[in-house]
This record gives C-alpha cells, structure tokens and sequence, in this order.
C-alpha cells in the first residue's frame, strides 16, 4: 500500500495521526510504502521505528551479511557488489527468534534499477506444490549449515559480536545450534528450522525460511562455481539441506525460486522514501543497480517462533 504525502507534511505528524490504520494496513498487505513526507534524516527515520514499533530498533544479531552501522541500530542494507542480485528472503528467518517488523529508508536512490522487490509469502506458500510442502515437512524442516572461515566472508567474531568462543557457544546453545570449532581457527554452525510457519496474528500459513536463499544454487553461476573451486561441500560457506540433513534437489530449489518470484513485486525507490515491512507476510531483496543507491535499514518488535 502506498501513502503519498502533500508537500511538506512530516512523516512523523501522519504516523501520529494514523498508525492504528497504517498497522491494521500493514498486517493485511505486508508493506507500506511512505513516499514524500518529510523525514529528517537518519535521525527522523530512527524516530520512525520508535513511532510505529513503540520500542527501539533492535541490533543486527547473529549476522549473515555485511552491513554497516550508519548510526546507533540503523545499518546499511547489505553491501554486496551493485552487480549482484540479492535473491528473495525474510530477514533472519535462519534464527531461533527474528525481527517482525523491517524498516527501509532511501537516502540515495539508484541511477538504475535497485529496487527492493517484494513477494507476498502467503502466495509463496500456496504456489509451492503440496508435495514439495509435505516433504519439507516429513523431513523435518530445513537445516543450515555455515562455516565461518578464518580468511573468508564473515569471521566469525563479527557474527556473533565477540571473540570470546564460551560466549559463541552459550549463544549457540541458547538458541538450539549445534557449534563445532575448526582445526583451522573458524567456526561450523549447524541449525534445523521449520519451513513453514503461522503468522502472529492473522494466523495464515506462509513460507518463511533461508531454505532457497542460502542454497549454492541460488548464487549467480560464476560465484557457485568459485566457491565450489574453492570448498569442499561441507566446507561452504553457507549451504542448506532438508531437516534431516538430505539434500534438497535442484528441480526443487527451481520451483521454489519460481514460487518467490511469481509473487514478487517492485517500485523505483525516490529519495527519502520510507517503506515499513511485515517479516511475516513478505520477502524482500534487491536488484542490482547503478549510481550511488544507499538504503538504510532498522529492525524492530522482536518475534518467537511459532512453527506450523
């Protein structure tokens, strides 16, 4: 849903006015868009997660991408080559407990392309053959392995926020990863997640899982086989698996891609854009671009799981 302001007005002062509606919106569609309104900055974005959520951004925890801190929990969308396409996903769905709530800020758009396409996880869910639904389910979800290398990706140290390993591994435990230290210095996590969940409130069923994102599959063809150059298959750094630990077939992982992108929708981003998003209810990724795009992002209204 999009909300287009009269010149001048202060997002701030519609949120006020309008937030009982805009999150009655916002659990039926799964995105807002505010284009228009004056903002303030990164200040007045912060300001906007703490209107409409009621409560702080939350840290970027357990981090699978990297990012930059623009200004206290406000982070840069993900810095990947402006090349790269970033596939469709929910924002730590790889997690014992994710962010309900996302929060985009356009601060530069692109010269060209860079939108932030979104899909509509209720439609994944109904385009993805009962079949495949029902293995997913008989196998026990799906597992995500990651290996944390010492001169590779993301250390380890900034995914978890310490150097300190007995804190990596009380955190793992606490939230039900299996964790083995490598003879090399890194690190090899190991997590099984449901597939499919119920959301909070509206309690329909929609597909929410890194199963299709984190797939070697999924990458652009000469970066899987750079990293398959590279790797060993279990050394990946990142790959995924039926729950059971199977591996997920490629005419499955197709169909599933297909699924996300059959549902999928975009816009151009026009600077100080604001686009709020129900994690639950839709997906999200980016094109790539040209020119100087910077999107800023928040997290906010952190959620317990609650399996199908």
């Amino acid at each position: 849903m999009e909300y287009t302001a009269e010149p001048g007005t202060p997002v701030h002062r519609f949120i006020g006015t309008h937030r009982e509606k805009l999150r009655t919106v916002l659990g039926e569609q799964g995105a807002i868009l505010l284009r228009g309104f004056g903002v303030g900055g990164v200040d007045g974005f912060d300001s906007v997660v703490h209107a409409f959520s009621g409560s702080a951004p939350l840290r970027y925890a357990e981090r699978s991408s990297p990012r930059s801190t623009i200004k206290g929990q406000v982070y840069t969308s993900t810095d990947y080559p402006a090349d790269e396409e970033i596939f469709l996903h929910n924002e730590n769905s790889y997690q014992a407990a994710w962010p309900n709530t996302l929060y985009f800020y356009c601060i530069k758009p692109a010269h060209t392309q860079g939108a932030t396409p979104l899909a509509d996880i209720r439609e994944v869910y109904q385009a993805i053959d009962p079949a495949v639904r029902a293995e997913f389910e008989r196998r026990g979800g799906w597992r995500v392995v990651r290996n944390f290398h010492t001169d590779f990706g993301v250390p380890w140290q900034e995914a978890f926020g310490t150097a300190d390993r007995g804190m990596v591994l009380e955190y793992c435990r606490s939230k039900g990863i299996k964790a083995e230290w490598r003879a090399d210095g890194g690190l090899r996590t190991t997590a099984i997640r449901p597939a499919v969940h119920t959301h909070p409130v509206s309690g329909e069923k929609v597909w929410f899982n890194h199963a299709t994102f984190w797939h070697l599959t999924s990458l652009a063809p000469e970066v899987r086989d750079g990293l398959r150059e590279i790797f060993a298959e279990e050394n990946l750094p990142t790959n995924t698996y039926f729950g059971d630990g199977t591996p997920i077939p490629d005419e499955t992982l197709a169909h599933l891609r297909a699924a996300y992108r059959s549902a999928s929708t975009r816009f151009d981003w026009q600077r100080d854009d604001l686009l709020i998003v129900d994690n639950m209810l839709a997906a999200h990724g980016r094109e790539p671009f040209t020119g100087p795009r910077k999107i800023a992002v928040a997290m906010a209204e952190l959620s317990a799981p609650v399996a199908a």
